[in-house]
C-alpha cells in the first residue's frame, strides 16, 4: 500500500499543478484487489480479443463489442472494467447474475429503464468539468436534463428484489435540489459564452431584472430621441447607430450636413456619412452601457454561484453517477442475454467443467446466417 499512495501522491501533486484546481471531484482512491478479479496478462487479453480485435484494433468482432449495448458514456466505460476484471469470487458472480436474470424476467420494466437511461449525458465527465470550473450554461442545462430522468428510474427500480439492484435503488439520489436550482436559475437555451449575459432566468435575482428592464427601456429611450431629433432638424435619413469603439452615435448622410445643428459634436466619419453625439445622448449611453456592463457581470457572478453549489455535492453526484452506470451495464447484459438466448451457468466448485451446446459469443455473430454449431465440452 505505501508504494501506491506515493505513486497516487505524485500524480495528485502533478494534476495540482497542471490543472490549477483543487480537484474537488477526485473525493478517494481505492487499492486495486488482485483477489477479487481474475488476473489476465497483456498477451492473453490480446488473443482473447476482448477489447479490440487482433488485427485491426477494432471494437467490431470482440467480446465488448457484443455484450456493449449500453446507454450511457458511464455504462460503456464499466462494462469494459467488467470485462478486463472478471470477478473470480462466488458470491459476487451470483450477484450480478440473480440481478440479470431478473432484468431479463422484467423485460418491460427493463426496457422502460433503458428509455430513461438515454437521455442521460456523461455525469462524470460533466462533473469534471463543473469542478475544474470550465462548465459553461449548456453544460448546467445538459445536467440538469440528465437529472430529469433519476426520479423515473429510481421509480421503475423500486419493485425489483434482487441485492444489486435494490442497492442500486438505494445507492441513487435523485438530486431534487440540484434539478431545482437550475431549473430556476438557468435559461432554456443559454449561450456558450458566461460573459456575455443572458444566462440567468427572470425572477430568479431581482437585480438582474432591474439591469434587463434598464437595458430593454434604453432601447425605446433611443428610439425616441431619434425621431425628436428628426424632427427638431428636419433630417428625415438621421439614425441612431451604435458602434463598438465609439458607441452610440446619431448618423447623418453627406446629403443633409448642413442641416447638422451647432450642439452636434462630430464622433466618426464615414465614407457618404457622419457620425455625431449630444450631451443627452451621451447620458442615456451612460444609463444603457452601464446597466449591460452591471447586468453581464452579476449574471456572470450568479452563475458561478450556481456552478459551485453543484460543485459541493460532488459525493452525491457520484453516487448517483455509478448507481445509474452499473444499472446501464446490467439492462444491456440482459437485453443482449435474452436477444442471443443465453443460459444462467450452474457454478460449480468440484474442480470440472461441463458445456452442453457451447456456443462461441463472438464467432457465432460473426459467421452469417446462423451457420455456427454448437459443441459440448467436458
Amino acid at each position: 500500500y505505501e508504494t501506491g499512495m506515493i505513486a497516487a501522491g505524485a500524480l495528485m501533486q502533478y494534476l495540482y499543478e497542471t490543472q490549477k484546481s483543487t480537484m474537488p471531484h477526485i473525493t478517494s482512491i481505492h487499492p486495486y484487489s488482485t483477489g477479487r478479479y481474475m488476473i489476465i496478462d497483456t498477451s492473453t487479453r490480446r488473443n482473447l480479443e476482448l477489447t479490440e480485435t487482433l488485427r485491426e484494433k477494432q471494437k467490431k468482432g470482440t467480446l465488448l463489442w457484443v455484450f456493449d449495448k449500453t446507454k450511457t458514456a458511464m455504462g460503456a466505460r464499466l462494462l469494459r472494467t467488467y470485462i478486463e476484471q472478471p470477478l473470480i469470487d462466488k458470491a459476487a458472480i451470483l450477484e450480478r447474475q440473480d440481478a440479470i436474470e431478473e432484468l431479463c424476467e422484467q423485460y418491460i420494466n427493463r426496457e422502460e429503464l433503458r428509455e430513461y437511461l438515454n437521455p442521460i449525458y456523461d455525469l462524470e465527465r460533466l462533473m469534471g468539468r463543473i469542478s475544474y470550473n470550465t462548465a459553461n450554461p449548456r453544460d448546467l442545462i445538459a445536467f440538469k436534463s440528465s437529472l430529469a430522468m433519476l426520479p423515473h428510474i429510481k421509480q421503475a427500480l423500486a419493485g425489483f428484489r434482487s441485492e444489486l439492484l435494490k442497492g442500486i435503488y438505494e445507492n441513487m439520489d435523485t438530486l431534487d435540489d440540484l434539478y431545482q436550482l437550475i431549473e430556476d436559475a438557468i435559461i432554456e437555451e443559454p449561450p456558450i459564452t458566461i460573459r456575455e449575459g443572458g444566462i440567468i432566468k427572470e425572477g430568479f435575482n431581482d437585480d438582474v431584472d432591474q439591469f434587463r428592464k434598464s437595458k430593454t427601456e434604453g432601447k425605446t429611450w433611443l428610439s425616441d430621441l431619434e425621431i425628436r431629433e428628426r424632427e427638431r432638424t428636419g433630417i428625415k435619413t438621421l439614425k441612431v447607430k451604435y458602434n463598438k469603439i465609439f458607441g452610440y452615435c446619431l448618423e447623418v448622410t453627406n446629403s443633409f450636413k448642413d442641416k447638422v445643428p451647432p450642439d452636434y459634436t462630430r464622433r466618426q466619419t464615414l465614407v457618404n456619412a457622419e457620425r455625431y453625439t449630444t450631451q443627452e445622448l451621451k447620458n442615456l449611453e451612460d444609463m444603457i452601457m452601464g446597466a449591460e456592463d452591471k447586468l453581464y457581470a452579476l449574471e456572470y457572478e450568479l452563475f458561478c454561484a450556481v456552478r459551485d453549489t453543484i460543485a459541493g455535492e460532488v459525493l452525491r453526484i457520484q453516487k448517483s453517477a455509478k448507481a445509474v452506470a452499473q444499472l446501464d451495464v446490467l439492462a444491456s447484459l440482459a437485453a443482449v442475454a435474452q436477444r442471443n438466448q443465453y443460459v444462467k451457468p450452474k457454478i460449480n466448485e468440484k474442480g470440472s467443467i461441463q458445456i452442453k451446446n457451447g456456443r462461441h459469443p463472438v464467432v457465432e455473430l460473426m459467421i452469417p446466417n446462423n451457420m455456427f454449431v454448437a459443441n459440448d465440452l467436458y
